[in-house]
């Protein structure tokens, strides 16, 4: 069956994106908020009429996708080699949590039960990212390898930064698993790259 490889790219975007921001926030101790929002609702999406409904408009995978050339492409600067581990550690950690049926039980439930939260805190609030932060460091992490986020040890030190990045990197998870499902793989991620970036490059022109 031929690859769709609109779905992939948007579902990469999506991982792309999450990366992105847990860069932003070990760096400068912040980060685009309304994509850190779009990455965190996208936690929720549990069923989904298409893959962009899981994120919304292609607009809202602005920094995603604005960031995919950086994975895609042999940059070698230190940021892009940077979010291109961060991209790499999702896919092994996903492999790991997809093997494994009672975190993936555990994780659902832990996520179906934010919706008591949701019906008082916004998904920005600190109160909701800190329950995604305890989601990712009891579920997801365990599983390891854990990922090292690299930055400034002054930003990393701030609990609310902290949470924030975990939470990034379980909205990460989120964006692999759905990459998974839609026919993305490891060796199309590394054999197909222009293919990749070809369909992201079009996306972007008409986004």
């Amino acid at each position: 069956m031929a690859k769709n490889y609109y779905d992939i790219t948007v579902a990469l975007a999506g991982i792309a994106q999450s990366a992105r921001l847990v860069q932003q926030l070990a760096h400068n101790g912040q980060c685009d908020n309304d994509a850190l929002s779009v990455s965190l609702k996208s936690i929720l999406v549990t069923d989904s009429p298409s893959t962009l409904a899981v994120f919304g408009h292609e607009s809202d995978l602005s920094v995603g996708l604005d960031t995919l050339p950086c994975v895609l492409t042999n940059n070698r600067q230190e940021l892009s080699a940077e979010i291109t581990r961060y991209v790499l550690s999702l896919m092994v950690l996903e492999r790991k949590l997809s093997g494994n049926p009672q975190a993936l039980n555990e994780l659902s439930n832990r996520i179906s039960q934010l919706d008591r939260q949701l019906a008082h805190f916004d998904i920005e609030s600190e109160t909701i990212i800190s329950s995604l932060a305890s989601i990712y460091v009891d579920i997801v992490s365990p599983l390891g390898p854990r990922i090292q986020v690299t930055g400034s040890p002054e930003a990393l030190q701030k609990p609310l930064v902290q949470a924030k990045v975990r939470a990034a990197l379980l909205a990460g998870i989120r964006a692999t698993v759905l990459w998974q499902q839609v026919g993305g793989s490891r060796l199309q991620f590394m054999f197909s790259r222009n293919r990749l970036l070809q369909q992201a490059r079009e996306i972007v022109a008409h986004r």
